[in-house]
């Protein structure tokens, strides 16, 4: 039994060696074969990269010589260039070299004609002096005595041709000053626009009630009566509802019976003592308000350094007025109007300015009422130490005193300009009036106009269109025609300005 078993066993092993073996034998043939499966691959895939080498390499020696033939072209097409440059500059060169010969040649000319010249210039000289002497022996007269002549002769004509080119001259230039004088004014005019100032003989007082009447009135008209006394003024109580009219010829009195009623009537306490002691109050504020005045029209007008008493007696202007015209608004235009002409004319605008304001500062004083206010004004002038030439321009304005600088008739023709124009005096102000209403009328009258403005006293038209209605083509007809209306049909000092505003726009509203 184990013999049996050891025989099994023995088989088993023998059967398990076996199989062993041709295991072992099995895998390597098989590893054999991956070898030489892996071997052929890498043969493959080496002849693959030597092929791609071989190929890039080729690629690159292709471009290579690409790069080499187009640089070796380049060079080629330099060295041409050189080569023909080369060819220019020879070619230059020869030529320049042949001008040269040609200017040798025609220098060597021009020495040889300068001999023959100088040579001619000596047989005329030799020829000159022959014909003076035969001529000296002719006319019995010298050289010296001959050219002495003619320069007389010469002097004469040319006086005398010189006289005649001054005299065009000088009418010439009167021509044109006359042109430049007026071009001046007229741009002076419309460079400065005031507002048009026109003072009344009466105030009117407006009061809440007619109850108040009676109070002011007072028991028998004590009250106004002692109004009238303390003020100076005529006080008019009438039917008229709920005013009572001022009437004085001076400001300044309505201006202080115009605030002593305010004061009195806002108090209540209306009796004689009262009233006397309001009057009196509001007195010294007028004076207060007159030195303040004074003082902010100077610093408006940008002029400094006045005495106290000029500027006191600017402010009083404020308070008068001149044929219906405020002294003080026309004392303002006139500087204005002085320091731009002055401007224009090339002098000194503060000086001018300075004349301009104190012109007719003589209206408001009370010295020497007989003496004419330019003059007066002169001598106060004088009396707190302004420059000679601004006291000069003062009382030589209407020419009472002989101008002596050019700032006097500035001064003369601003003061004009201002008291003449539209609208400044009582005279013309319903022409004046009359004249705005014709012209806005007249541009009214054209289709597509919305509205009309007469502005800066009358010197400009402007007139708004509706952009729906009228073209811009449209706009500059209308302008152009409205001028030519106007110059025919209308009759205006200075010019008239005309501005058509044709506009455009587009609300909407963010709700």
């Amino acid at each position: 039994m184990v013999i049996e078993i050891i025989i099994g066993v023995a088989g088993l092993l023998v059967g398990a060696a076996v199989t062993w073996v041709l295991m072992n034998t099995a895998l390597k043939n098989r590893s054999n074969e991956i070898i030489r499966e892996a071997e052929a691959e890498a043969e493959v895939i080496k002849k693959d990269k030597i092929l791609q080498a071989k190929e890039k390499f080729l690629a690159m020696k292709a471009e290579n010589e690409k790069e080499i033939n187009g640089r070796n072209a380049k060079m080629a097409q330099e060295e041409n260039k050189v080569r023909q440059k080369e060819a220019q500059v020879k070619q230059k060169f020869e030529e320049l070299q042949k001008k040269q010969h040609e200017l040798q040649l025609q220098q060597d000319g021009l020495d040889k004609q300068r001999e023959s010249v100088a040579k001619r210039q000596e047989d005329i000289e030799k020829l000159h002096k022959q014909e003076i002497e035969k001529l000296e022996s002719i006319s019995g007269l010298s050289s010296q005595q001959a050219k002495e002549n003619l320069i007389e002769s010469l002097k004469a004509e040319a006086r005398t041709d010189a006289m005649s080119y001054i005299n065009d001259i000088m009418d010439e230039a009167k021509i044109n000053a006359n042109r430049e004088a007026k071009k001046i004014v007229l741009q002076t005019i419309q460079r400065v626009a005031t507002e048009t100032a026109i003072e009344n003989s009466v105030t009117i007082f407006h009061i809440d009630s007619d109850e108040i009447k009676g109070r002011i009135i007072g028991r028998e008209g004590r009250n106004i009566r002692a109004l009238e006394a303390a003020t100076g003024v005529e006080i008019v109580v009438d039917d008229t509802p709920e005013a009572i009219v001022l009437s004085a010829f001076d400001p300044m009195r309505r201006e202080i019976a115009r605030l002593a009623l305010h004061q009195l009537v806002t108090d209540g306490r209306i009796h004689p003592a009262r009233i006397e002691e309001v009057v009196n109050k509001v007195r010294k504020q007028v004076e207060e308000e007159v030195v303040e005045t004074g003082k902010r029209t100077t610093i408006d007008l940008g002029i400094h350094g006045l005495h106290p008493e000029l500027v006191k007696l600017i402010g009083k202007m404020k308070y008068r007025s001149s044929y219906g015209q405020n002294l003080l608004q026309h004392a303002r235009e006139t500087a204005n109007l002085c320091a731009v002409m002055a401007s224009e004319l090339g002098l000194n605008t503060k000086k001018a300015k300075r004349a301009g304001l104190l012109h007719d500062i003589g209206k408001v004083s009370d010295e020497d009422p007989d003496l004419p206010h330019a003059v007066l004004g002169m001598k106060l002038a004088e009396k707190y130490k302004e420059k000679p030439e601004i006291c000069n321009a003062i009382g030589a304005h209407h020419d009472e005193v002989e101008m002596q600088t050019m700032l006097a008739p500035i001064v003369q023709v601003c003061d004009a300009i201002s008291g003449a124009r539209p609208g400044a005096r009582r005279e013309i102000i319903e022409a004046y009036i009359k004249r705005l209403n014709d012209l806005e009328s007249m541009a009214m009258s054209y289709p597509g106009v919305i509205k009309t403005y007469a502005i800066q006293a009358g010197r400009e038209l402007r007139v708004i269109v509706g952009a729906e209605k009228v073209s811009d083509k449209e706009a500059d007809n209308i302008s152009q025609d409205l001028a030519k209306r106007i110059q025919t049909e209308m009759t205006y000092p200075g010019q008239v300005k005309i501005t058509v505003i044709r506009e455009t726009r587009a609300v909407s509203y963010a709700k």
